[in-house]
């Protein structure tokens, strides 16, 4: 069975939460390179065979995540205009 890693994108936007960061910050903010890669391996690993159930949540939590962040991107993006 596969172990979700120790760092999850939740976690790394929580964190930058947490710093009470900028209207700027916001819109430029972007995933750790570690938290990118994962995300392009179970990208790939999803095209070519099935998840396993630990992987497929973590996927979820990414595409949950990443909306969540498109969203408070483009209401950050309204605040500098």
């Amino acid at each position: 069975m596969a172990v979700a890693p120790a760092e999850t994108l939740f976690d790394d936007i929580l964190e930058f939460l947490a710093a009470s960061p900028t209207a700027e910050q916001i819109v430029n903010y972007q995933p750790s390179v570690a938290l990118q890669q994962r995300l392009s391996e179970l990208l790939d690993k999803n095209r070519t065979v099935r998840l396993t159930e630990v992987e497929q949540h973590e996927l979820d939590e990414f595409i949950r995540m990443n909306r969540f962040m498109s969203r408070l991107k483009l209401k950050a993006r309204k605040r500098l205009s």
